[in-house]
């Protein structure tokens, strides 16, 4: 069983640990900056209609960080470095701080415990870990059907949250008054 992948297993320790960190830290500032510049230029400039685009406004509009928002209003910012230790979580933390416009600097400082800590993870037992609970849950007959449901509700809640989002957005968009150009 490999513990990293190849291409950080072949890197001396610190460099793979480096490597982890500056990656973690590079996207919580991706996210942040999301956050922050995409919420305000997105949905007061812009009102597209399709792709990526109408993807990204609807995510923001319909308040796809505000559980990461909630978080960070109600326990400040200590949420940053522990979400580092979520999966799904940690984008919504980082995408939220940005939409709170949190000053870049405490951000960025907060974040480095978080970044440190995900980098220890997975430059150690995080990869092997997620190896060793899919390599024992595949190995076993009820380990593929709790995968295989696993995925199902996955995909079923992804699916079932997109169309009541589009039809929350039909519904707006019908009931907003008609306007004369």
């Amino acid at each position: 069983m490999t513990t990293v992948p190849e291409f950080l297993a072949s890197m001396p320790f610190w460099l793979a640990f480096a490597a982890l960190f500056c990656g973690a830290m590079a996207r919580g500032q991706m996210l942040y900056w999301v956050g922050r510049i995409a919420t305000e230029q997105t949905l007061r400039r812009t009102h597209p209609t399709g792709g990526w685009r109408l993807r990204m406004h609807t995510w923001l509009a319909d308040g796809g960080a505000d559980p990461g928002v909630r978080a960070l209003r109600r326990w400040g910012l200590v949420m940053v470095p522990l979400c580092y230790l979520t999966v799904g979580f940690q984008s919504m933390v980082q995408a939220g701080a940005g939409i709170l416009r949190i000053e870049t600097w405490k951000y960025a400082l907060a974040q480095v415990p978080g970044a440190l800590a995900w980098a220890t993870i997975y430059a150690t037992i995080g990869f092997a870990a997620w190896e060793a609970i899919v390599s024992v849950a595949a190995g076993s007959p009820a380990g593929i059907a709790a995968i295989v449901a696993v995925v199902l509700v996955v995909v079923c809640t992804v699916v079932l949250g997109r169309r009541s989002r589009r039809r929350a957005a039909e519904a707006r968009a019908d009931a907003a008054p008609e306007r004369s150009v």
